[in-house]
C-alpha cells in the first residue's frame, strides 16, 4: 500500500471514529426512542466501516 493511499485510510479512520461519536451523543441527548434506536444504528455502522477499514492495513 502506497503512503497515499495509507494516508487516505488514516483520513477515513478518523472520520469514521468522529462520526461514530456523534451519533453515540445523539442517541444519549435524544428523547425520542426511534430516533435514540436510529442514531445507535448508525453509530454501529460508523463502527463496522471504522473495522472494515482499520483491516485494511
Amino acid at each position: 500500500m502506497s503512503p497515499k493511499e495509507l494516508s487516505y485510510i488514516e483520513d477515513a479512520l478518523g472520520h469514521e471514529k468522529f462520526l461514530k461519536s456523534q451519533c453515540d451523543q445523539a442517541a444519549q441527548n435524544l428523547k425520542d426512542p426511534e430516533l435514540q434506536a436510529y442514531a445507535r444504528e448508525l453509530a454501529k455502522q460508523h463502527d463496522q466501516t471504522f473495522s472494515n477499514l482499520y483491516h485494511l492495513v
